[in-house]
């Protein structure tokens, strides 16, 4: 296992232009970043700082952003999808969905098989395109709705139930221990569902080690089931660049 680096967040001291970023990250030895929404970001100088680096873009999310447990959203969602594709395909990256939030007085079920009807045919666009998507599950909660989505486990119930090459989970810890969800346990004879790993610790959402979540119990479980994808550090540093990454490999076995 290797790691990535978001460079929203990571590698500050290289100063906000997330090209500088990515040479920072390659500096320290890092092969792969991410980022959030791409539609605003200077994607040519990210081009070439990858370029010159060797640094592999691993994903970002597709935007904007809707429901995909609301079926009045799902022409919106697939149009989305289809405007991140050529941007997957350029940087061989992956995209990232998450669910929307739970909608009130709709049955549970009715929502899960809405997700899953628009996951079908967002992922048969992006099988076709010859890239992936990756949907996570986000611990969010507004005005009292929390993400339809928001554990590993109700995740990887979808991605089987979507049952495409093209469709995987992105499995964040930190949102999985928001839930009081047992990680290691949810992903346990599912990694094939398992696209992507990333990780941060509660609470604060900081480096591994700073918080309670058991991250030996976790890489222990990711060994042991053969994953051999990056690990996504997703966190706001509490200390410097170098010192950062050393906490993080460190409380990761990494």
């Amino acid at each position: 296992m290797q790691l990535a680096a978001c460079i929203e967040w990571m590698f500050p001291e290289a100063g906000d232009a997330l090209a500088d970023r990515i040479r920072a990250a390659h500096a320290a030895g890092v092969p792969a970043v991410e980022f959030h929404l791409w539609r605003e970001k200077p994607l040519d100088a990210i081009a070439a700082a990858l370029n010159e680096t060797g640094v592999r873009l691993l994903s970002f999310c597709v935007e904007p952003r809707r429901s995909l447990v609301d079926p009045a959203d799902h022409e919106a969602v697939l149009a989305a999808v289809a405007d991140a594709i050529p941007v997957a395909r350029r940087f061989n990256s992956a995209m990232i969905l998450a669910s929307g939030f739970t909608r009130p007085g709709v049955a549970e079920g009715e929502q899960f098989d809405a997700a899953v009807s628009v996951l079908q045919r967002a992922a048969e666009l992006a099988r076709q395109a010859g890239v992936m998507l990756w949907l996570e599950p986000v611990y969010m909660v507004i005005n009292g709705q929390r993400m339809f989505v928001d554990t590993v486990g109700r995740g990887l119930d979808i991605v089987a139930a979507v049952d495409s090459p093209a469709l995987r989970l992105l499995a964040d810890a930190y949102h999985s221990a928001q839930t009081q969800e047992d990680f290691a346990a949810a992903i346990s004879g599912r990694l094939a569902l398992i696209g992507h790993v990333q990780v941060a610790d509660t609470n604060g959402r900081h480096e591994p080690g700073t918080g309670d979540i058991p991250w030996r119990r976790i890489m222990t479980v990711l060994r042991e089931q053969g994953y051999s994808g990056q690990i996504g550090l997703e966190y706001f540093p509490t200390v410097g660049d170098g010192a950062s990454l050393t906490q993080s490999r460190h409380a990761l076995g990494l």
